[in-house]
């Protein structure tokens, strides 16, 4: 069994992409408008998690240059060492979401933009009931997908081989409501990443809250 074979698929992905992926990226108007969204209902100095944190730009650059303690966690060594690098102010861990130990109620916030594509419907789920308990009660999550109704789907994302299973914008809508979380607001975007092989994507974005008081 050669390495790439005993490691996680997004990690041979994103570990190849590296800094492509940023700049593929860097121009999502979506993207920037749900940071502010919530950067503007965070209180100072709030814990919060970014999941698949990639090169730590935009999310957790623009989240600890607001003064918030960040965690970032990701699969792939390449993006955890860039993000290390480019983004001092937070903390990254090299992890996988679906195995990391998460305490309850420990964050203020989580972010999770299009990192869980990689993931079955079945992992799907369960790392959002996971995230929506390591919110507080009442904390924040944003939590961004391809809203395509498609299951184990053989394709390229800017020249890499991948396995995408991901959910229509209802069944996704549905998945969130039965974690515990309120969908607050909703954006829709279409957007193609700047790279010679990427094809126009329609991305979702959730902004919810955890229920209780």
């Amino acid at each position: 069994m050669g390495e790439d074979d005993r490691r996680a698929p997004a990690a041979v992905v994103f570990d190849a992409l590296g800094l492509d992926y940023e700049k593929a990226f860097a121009s999502s108007a979506a993207h920037r408008a749900s940071l502010e969204w919530l950067l503007d209902r965070l209180e100072p100095g709030s814990r919060v998690l970014d999941v698949g944190s990639g090169t730590g730009r935009p999310t957790a650059q623009a989240l600890a240059e607001a003064g918030h303690s960040v965690l970032g966690v990701d699969v792939s060594p390449v993006m955890v060492r860039l993000a290390a690098r480019q983004v001092p102010r937070a903390e990254f861990r090299l992890a996988d979401v679906r195995e990391l130990p998460l305490a309850e109620a420990s964050f203020d916030a989580v972010c999770a933009y299009f990192s869980m594509l990689q993931m079955s419907r079945a992992e799907q789920s369960a790392v959002v009931v996971k995230l929506a308990r390591a919110l507080r009660p009442g904390g924040l999550a944003v939590l961004a997908t391809v809203p395509l109704d498609v299951e184990g789907v053989e394709g390229l994302f800017m020249g890499q081989p991948v396995r995408v299973t991901s959910f229509g914008t209802d069944g996704f809508t549905q998945l969130v409501t039965a974690a515990g979380l309120t969908v607050l607001a909703e954006d829709r975007a279409t957007f193609t990443p700047a790279h010679p092989d990427a094809v126009p994507e329609p991305h979702l974005y959730l902004h919810c809250r955890r229920d209780g008081d």
